[in-house]
């Protein structure tokens, strides 16, 4: 049986460990809710653009544009998007693994790297790593996203891959964060029973015309597109993390439980053992 101290020891370092894990908790729900807020800001602008663009495509060329060009898949690109940090539980563990079961043996298949865990995991293995951007999360930010678009855009017009797709997690709720692989390139307007009631059934007159919208539109729903998966990953590490640490939070309280029951009877074992050495000098004496 462990001694008293080595049982107070561990106590002490349990104790020491819970506070930690409350104060990551605390912090995370904190970083979720304005996870959460980015997300609702973002999302009326990507589906009113989204909506325009549905009702345009139909009407215009889409070989005018070279971001709407269907080609032969000849080499693919995939941006795979992870945390930068540990602790969110299998936050990391599963996206990754989702990416590599989708990417196969990696046959003509180009990869981009978002956050620092996807860049050491990518970086050891045999895949085509093109680019890779640790530290995204600590400072995430608009013009970072745009920077990664605006890369990913060059290669696909200078023909250098052929399709683009994102792996990320999707937050669904605090306990829910799914992996999902979405199409970036070339670009097709997303379609959805809400897409068909808000489709637009009346004629347009356009100015300067239904293409040179289009044209200007594209880019800027691939901005918020990108910017949105960011947001949606963000949103997950942050629910995962508030999840693990709760978690851990209470496993810390259960161990508590248990070690305090270990202290409680090596001390009434230490007691009593304590009270039979009296008792047997005091009967030596006697004897004496």
């Amino acid at each position: 049986m462990a001694t008293l101290k080595e049982i107070k020891t561990r106590i002490n370092g349990v104790k020491s460990t819970q506070k930690i894990t409350k104060a990551m908790k605390m912090v995370a729900a904190a970083k979720l809710r304005r996870a959460q807020e980015k997300i609702i800001q973002a999302r009326p602008y990507a589906e009113k653009i989204d909506e325009l663009l549905k009702g345009l495509l139909p009407s215009v060329d889409t070989s005018l544009n070279v971001l709407l060009e269907k080609r032969e898949v000849k080499n693919k690109l995939v941006v795979v998007v992870t945390a930068d940090r540990g602790l969110a539980g299998s936050f990391n563990t599963n996206l990754l693994k989702f990416a590599y079961n989708h990417i196969g043996s990696g046959a003509n298949t180009k990869v981009i790297t978002v956050g620092r865990k996807a860049n050491d995991s990518f970086k050891k293995s045999k895949l085509d790593v093109v680019g890779n951007n640790p530290g995204i999360f600590n400072s995430l930010s608009i013009e970072l996203s745009n920077e990664i678009v605006n890369d990913v855009v060059r290669r696909y017009i200078s023909k250098e891959i052929d399709e683009v797709e994102i792996v990320y997690n999707e937050f669904v709720n605090v306990v829910k964060q799914i992996p999902r692989v979405v199409k970036f390139l070339p670009f097709a307007a997303s379609e959805s029973k809400a897409d068909e009631k808000k489709a637009m059934k009346a004629d347009f007159i356009y100015e300067p015309s239904a293409e040179a919208i289009v044209n200007t539109l594209i880019p800027k729903q691939l901005n918020v597109q990108f910017w949105k998966a960011l947001l949606e990953s963000n949103a997950a590490e942050q629910a995962a993390r508030m999840t693990a640490m709760e978690t851990a939070t209470r496993n810390a309280s259960d161990l508590l439980k248990v070690l305090e029951l270990s202290y409680n009877q090596a001390r009434q074992a230490a007691i009593t053992k304590e009270i039979l050495e009296i008792v047997g000098g005091a009967e030596a004496l006697k004897d004496a």
